[in-house]
């Protein structure tokens, strides 16, 4: 499937790219210090840390994946969305206070202080290293989705995208990231409200209108109510929701880097309500947007090619054919800067981390500012080079996607629930802690391998729904850990 853009939508492309390396040079005189380069000299206003935020939770994988799940089921993602209000409840009130109080940067470093060196260590790399699958996969995607729109060669979109976003995140650091999320994001929202402004002027025609057909068919449901973990109910999706986003806004460097960029605790905790309060909206036009689609191809006389066969590809369908001139340039840029608001971020965080938790911490203590921002910029340009090798293996290699995402969860699987017991100042020893670490990963790999085994070993097979392994394994490891204080406190009395 290809449709190819007209001179004035390729123009704005590559405006676009043009506009985000200017403001990298822009920022560059503001990114003179490691704290200017890693927290913005903490002066980012709440609003603008909040829509850096917002901006972490979209890419364009939700630009596309999330109307797609719309057109092919229902509206069960919001449930994800909501969960993110009493969350943020949580991080505000709970989390917060805790890294404002220790002024923390890498939010690894306060891992280490309440659980020991090592867990500061595992939770670290297994961030950066998750980096690296998450931008690669991020920049293979939103470049596949570009060549149905432009003849160029995928490798050749995947270099382009990488380097603009290298170029800008390298020169301006946080700040940079911050104030180029914002305006992405607005391009994003703007684009998104467009395309739902169309849609909605045709299935909202008549009094028998199509919206009406998706409503009967079911559409706007949020899922089957049944008490099943083994399938996607909404029980399932409540579950993975609260622990995915308690896991993006308390361990994730991402996103607690953005709201750790604000002058003042208070202003931290408005960040993440502004965001919060952008995105659950947000996710509502997304899930819209799939269903009008639905409404317009299936309930209406609007027919999809042969070609389609799967919701993913409608939106980008709709974009090609039914978007006029400029303003297609414009929405294709939106789906681009999801992308690369969510890749700046990461690259940032990732040269934040392994300063923070390996240069500073074993290797230089006391390095000098122009040391150590040269050691960050050296970090944004190697994560982002080995994030461009990650997504050109990922053309002839699809499977590494699935591989990838089971590997990074394996090592992944204890940092929530570390985290947790850092928070609520569980004590446990480094071999207890450890232990309740690896319990977890065992869960994982029992949740991501132990499927469909041969006949006799059915007792061991793991039927629960694979997106709340991550849950499970959270949930192991914090009561192992809870099991140690038990028999810590019982041995104490004696």
């Amino acid at each position: 499937m290809n449709y190819q853009l007209d001179f004035i939508d390729t123009l704005i492309l590559i405006l676009y790219a043009v506009v985000l390396v200017g403001m990298g040079f822009y920022f560059l005189r503001k990114s003179k210090t490691s704290e200017q380069f890693m927290v913005a000299g903490r002066g980012i206003p709440a609003w603008a840390a909040g829509i850096a935020v917002m901006s972490a939770y979209t890419s364009s994988i939700s630009y596309i994946a999330v109307p797609g799940k719309a057109f092919d089921s229902n509206w069960h993602p919001l449930i994800f969305a909501l969960a993110t209000m009493p969350v943020a409840w949580f991080v505000t009130k709970y989390v917060i206070p805790h890294y404002r109080k220790h002024k923390i940067i890498s939010v690894y470093n306060y891992l280490e202080q309440k659980m020991g060196v090592w867990a500061r260590v595992y939770a670290s790399m297994s961030f950066v290293l998750f980096m690296i699958g998450r931008t690669a996969v991020i920049l293979y995607l939103s470049s596949l989705l570009l060549t149905s729109f432009i003849d160029v060669d995928i490798k050749i979109l995947i270099l382009i995208i990488g380097v603009v976003t290298i170029a800008y995140t390298l020169m301006g650091g946080m700040e940079a990231v911050i104030w180029t999320d914002v305006m992405q994001s607005i391009i994003m929202i703007g684009g998104l409200l467009f395309s739902a402004y169309l849609l909605t002027k045709d299935v909202f025609v008549g009094t028998d209108h199509l919206m009406m057909k998706a409503a009967e068919a079911g559409k706007f449901s949020l899922g089957d109510t049944s008490w099943s973990l083994s399938s996607r109910t909404i029980w399932v999706m409540i579950i993975y929701g609260v622990t995915e986003n308690v896991r993006n806004l308390i361990a994730d460097q991402n996103y607690t880097q953005k709201y750790s960029s604000t002058a003042t605790e208070k202003e931290a905790k408005r960040s993440v309500w502004f965001a919060m309060l952008i995105y659950l909206p947000l996710t509502m036009v997304f899930l819209y947007i799939g269903t009008a689609l639905w409404a317009f191809y299936v309930a209406g006389d609007n027919t999809l090619p042969e070609t389609i066969t799967k919701g993913d590809q409608v939106f980008p369908y709709f974009i090609a054919t039914q978007l006029p001139v400029g303003l297609k340039g414009l929405i294709i840029a939106a789906i681009l800067a999801a992308s690369m608001s969510t890749i700046d971020s990461a690259l940032n965080s990732s040269a934040t981390v392994l300063f923070v938790d390996y240069y500073k911490k074993f290797f230089r203590p006391e390095a000098s500012e122009k040391s150590s921002i040269n050691f960050l910029r050296l970090m944004t340009i190697i994560w982002g080079l080995l994030s461009i090798a990650f997504s050109l293996l990922l053309i002839n290699a699809e499977s590494a996607l699935d591989i990838w995402w089971q590997i990074s969860g394996i090592f992944g699987g204890g940092i929530l629930g570390l985290f947790l017991l850092a928070v609520f100042n569980v004590k446990v020893s480094t071999t207890q802690g450890i232990l309740s670490a690896v319990f977890s990963i065992l869960i994982i790999i029992w949740g991501s391998f132990m499927r469909e085994l041969p006949a006799g070993w059915e007792w061991l097979q793991c039927t629960l729904d694979p997106i709340i392994i991550g849950a499970v394994s959270t949930g192991g490891l914090v009561l192992l850990a809870l099991i140690f204080v038990v028999i810590n406190k019982s041995t104490n009395r004696k």
